[in-house]
């Protein structure tokens, strides 16, 4: 039986106060994102061929010729709909059932609980078996997904280089090394590298990736948080170069 304990919680601390930074931060992270998907414009740089990952691959027939690097196989999208939409369900699905993003968003906006030793207000718990809590089990499919999609971002970044190097191509490089970092520290490609192997003595290669994908696992939350900060810094940068707002800082022409 548990402890019959009136209060929610017992605690003096100011436990609210992560969940709350957290459901602060994934806000307007999700409000600045919204806003650059549906604008549909300031993602390419032609002089300096800087695409902003938030638009790559751009697929559909909206997107500027020279931006679409892999060509434009999709139509042109009805409404209001941007090239964005092609890849944000991915993207954002590979996030979404991130075993450290569960418990943010568990935690920030569904308070389940939202701290250690704090009462959760739902009545009951059915866990990740019914819909749409049971998507969570896609989180290797997405994973796939993301990794696909990070290679085409690597590929933008050195693509950049083609015209020279400037603070812009340092951006995009940086940001494809937060990608990776977070991609390769997802539980799914930890799993896979060594998961279900019973010696891993007879398996060195994948012994050593498992190694080190589990020193990569250690900063899972740091990097999760590092990584999606910086592809809006990159977008913004993209965005303002792209618009004429300030000029790329070039060192090699």
């Amino acid at each position: 039986m548990r402890a019959q304990i009136a209060q929610r919680t017992l605690r003096t601390d100011r436990w609210w106060l992560p969940p709350l930074a957290t459901f602060a931060g994934l806000l307007l992270i999700s409000i600045y994102a919204a806003v650059r998907t549906f604008m549909g414009d300031y993602y390419w740089v032609d002089d300096y061929r800087y695409l902003t990952p938030m638009y790559s691959p751009c697929l559909s027939q909206e997107c500027l010729p020279n931006a679409a690097h892999f060509g434009r196989p999709l139509p042109e999208l009805p409404g209001f709909l941007t090239p964005p939409v092609v890849i944000i369900p991915f993207l954002l699905g590979f996030r979404v059932t991130c075993y450290y993003y569960r418990k943010a968003y568990y935690r920030a906006a569904w308070m389940s609980p939202p701290a250690c030793a704090v009462a959760e207000p739902h009545a009951k718990y059915t866990g990740e078996t019914r819909f749409p809590l049971i998507a969570q089990n896609l989180h290797r499919y997405f994973f796939y997904a993301a990794s696909l999609l990070l290679l085409i971002n690597i590929y933008d970044a050195f693509y950049a280089f083609t015209t020279g190097i400037g603070l812009g191509n340092i951006v995009l490089l940086v940001n494809v090394g937060l990608l990776a970092a977070y991609t390769l520290s997802c539980h799914s490609c930890r799993h896979i590298a060594g998961g279900r192997l019973k010696h891993f003595s007879k398996h060195p290669v994948r012994y050593w990736a498992w190694t080190q994908i589990s020193k990569l696992n250690a900063r899972h939350m740091q990097l999760a948080w590092a990584s999606l900060i910086f592809v809006c810094v990159t977008d913004l940068y993209v965005a303002l170069v792209a618009s004429g707002t300030i000029a790329d800082l070039r060192f090699v022409n």
